[in-house]
């Protein structure tokens, strides 16, 4: 039992010390370490400077999911209201 207790332990430890590597910033990091700094958004969406290809793929998916909403809608008005 007490090497099961303790395969189990070795087993979360090693899961732990890997997911605090993949993490790419921890919180209170160093913004100047250089770690993640554009790929994941800051907390304050000011202090978040995108690169530009980072910029125009947000703008192009925001001004598709519009489009998709407005033909949704549409469609939902369509089916509840107009068709008789």
């Amino acid at each position: 039992m007490l090497m099961l207790v303790i395969m189990a332990s070795l087993l979360r430890v090693t899961w732990e010390l890997s997911r605090k590597q993949g993490l790419a910033v921890e919180p209170g990091a160093d913004k100047a370490s250089g770690v993640g700094s554009n790929l994941y958004a800051a907390t304050n969406p000011e202090d978040a400077e995108l690169a530009p290809w980072q910029k125009e793929w947000a703008e192009k998916a925001v001004r598709r999911y519009r489009e998709a909403q407005e033909k949704k809608w549409r469609r939902w008005n369509e089916a509840m209201f107009e068709r008789t």
